[in-house]
């Protein structure tokens, strides 16, 4: 399985960490925009160039390359059904076969077939790239996920759909029956808003948009993470992790990692080579939480093929934990890498990728990267904001483009310094920067005086990003002021995520200084909100 998730940017040199790519010219390689190695043992590749045309190499089992029959080639081939179709998202199983989802949300398939795992209502391979429409018309399909031999999709409005092998309910179907196309998986996700998938060999997992993790098909080695070893043929819901908002999921051959939106790392499942980052090696089939050096943990990654675990934390630090090339690494080992992807073409067995890679030549400045080495650059500005006696240089057109309030604000003035005393000069400079790169680079703290800005001036992204940052940034020594900072300014989903980390955290939170110093009415309002959640009880 190949995740679905933001698509990574490498430099071009990286793509060569994959073997495979061996076997192409270095005109091939430039050409490249989109990248995926696949297959039980790494030796397929399909790769999108920079004007959407699909090539594919490599071994050819089963027709997993889509070229119409089933020779090997060490010469890139065209999929023309594929060309100009704008591939978003691929997933592939240990057939193998493959799965690809196109910008526009249909779905195509490919490969090995034995158990339906295409979609087709057949059980014969398929050597080009087909459709896969039963059920799935008038569908935007936003991501796939495969397992050994089943495929999984997820839908714009929330819904996953399986079809394929089900021989320990890895389908969803309710029963052990093989599905031949399509079925959405109903039952505990009925009413429910999936937002992310992902599979094991032979199990599915789902996240959902209150937080909750749902698993079900095969369950021998507790990677469902439902407390038991007895396989799940319908989705069941991991209690575990109650009060915990899971906001992705990364599945193994037969282990489950997920990631909270706190930051939190927690694992279950097979861990015979270490994969679940417990310093042992023994089976888990309840939710642990991992450590990864006290860092919030920003993405994890894991691929059914593989017994490899990997995650990155908010510092940009790479570890990686699990089977090393024939070694077992029980604890998260800290790597040289930038990217979890490199964890899976230098580490793991076989040398696949986790998800379908961006592949960007940086040797020519994106129009992104040309505006924000301009910002607060004085040979190029006609307009200084002087803050905190502090002169931050700008660009007026850009404000005027970038910001309704200013571009107000700046309508017949003719003026080259403005003074700025509503803010601070950290603050108006975060704000000044944000509107040439569209990011934000804040403590927590600081964060809430932008916060105020975006209010103020109306920037709903912006504010969006600060209470983002803020969340990232959240600790037991700071949880309450910032949870006064979203009182303050009406923010209630802040405020929720806040109050929820307080009481997650209640003893260190009441032992600070902040929480000793808490104002009274919000005080008072903390105590009556907790106590309604069962806080206080022993």
């Amino acid at each position: 399985m190949v995740q679905n998730g933001p698509l990574r940017m490498l430099k071009m040199l990286d793509i060569g960490k994959w073997p495979v790519f061996a076997l192409c010219s270095l005109e091939e390689l430039r050409s490249i925009r989109l990248a995926c190695v696949f297959g039980s043992a790494g030796n397929e590749v399909l790769y999108v160039t920079k004007n959407d045309e699909v090539f594919v190499l490599g071994t050819n089992s089963s027709g997993c390359l889509g070229t119409g029959d089933i020779q090997n080639t060490i010469e890139p081939k065209r999929l023309d059904n594929l060309c100009g179709k704008k591939i978003s998202q691929i997933g592939f199983g240990s057939g193998p076969h493959v799965v690809v989802v196109t910008a526009g949300g249909e779905v195509y398939s490919w490969g090995h077939n034995a158990y339906s795992q295409l979609g087709n209502g057949t059980t014969s391979p398929v050597l080009i790239p087909c459709q896969v429409s039963t059920n799935l018309v008038n569908k935007k399909v936003t991501a796939v996920a495969c397992g050994s031999h089943h495929s999984m999709v997820l839908t714009s409005d929330g819904e996953v759909y399986a079809w394929g092998y089900n021989n320990s309910g890895q389908v969803g179907s309710g029963s052990t029956a093989n599905q031949p196309t399509p079925r959405r998986v109903t039952s505990c996700l009925q009413s429910k808003v999936v937002v992310d998938i992902a599979c094991g060999q032979m199990s599915s997992m789902a996240a959902v948009d209150t937080g909750e993790v749902y698993g079900w098909g095969y369950n021998g080695n507790g990677q469902l993470g439902v407390g038991s070893g007895g396989n799940q043929p319908t989705p069941c819901r991991l209690a575990a992790l109650q009060g915990i908002h899971v906001q992705k999921i990364a599945c193994g051959f037969a282990h489950t990692l997920v990631l909270t939106d706190e930051g939190g790392l927690y694992a279950w499942g097979a861990n015979s080579y270490g994969q679940l980052g417990t310093g042992n090696k023994s089976n888990q089939s309840y939710p642990v939480s991992v450590s990864v050096d006290k860092e919030r943990v920003t993405e994890i990654a894991a691929c059914h093929v593989t017994h490899t675990s990997a995650a990155k934390t908010q510092g940009g630090q790479v570890y990686m934990w699990g089977q090393c090339r024939g070694q077992s690494v029980i604890l998260p080992h800290l790597t040289y890498f930038s990217c979890t992807d490199d964890v899976f073409a230098c580490f793991a067995t076989p040398a696949v990728m986790w998800r379908l890679l961006s592949v960007e030549p940086d040797d020519h400045p994106s129009i992104a990267q040309s505006l924000k080495k301009e910002f607060d650059n004085p040979e190029t500005a006609d307009l200084m904001f002087l803050v905190d006696q502090k002169f931050i240089y700008v660009h007026k057109v850009l404000l005027r483009i970038r910001c309704e309030y200013l571009r107000s604000m700046l309508h017949n003035n003719d003026e080259e310094i403005i003074e700025m005393n509503q803010f601070s000069y950290p603050v108006y400079r975060a704000f000044l920067e944000y509107l040439y790169t569209d990011s934000i680079n804040l403590s927590p703290e600081d964060a809430i005086g932008l916060l105020d800005l975006a209010i103020f001036y109306r920037e709903h992204r912006l504010k969006k990003l600060c209470q983002q940052t803020i969340k990232q940034g959240i600790s037991e020594k700071n949880a309450i002021a910032l949870l006064s900072a979203a009182v303050k300014y009406e923010a209630q989903d802040l405020e929720e995520f806040c109050f929820r980390f307080c009481i997650n955290h209640l003893t260190m939170v009441t032992q600070t200084q902040a929480f000793a110093d808490m104002d009274s009415e919000l005080l008072k309002n903390f105590i009556s909100k907790a106590s309604k959640v069962g806080a206080f009880k022993n």
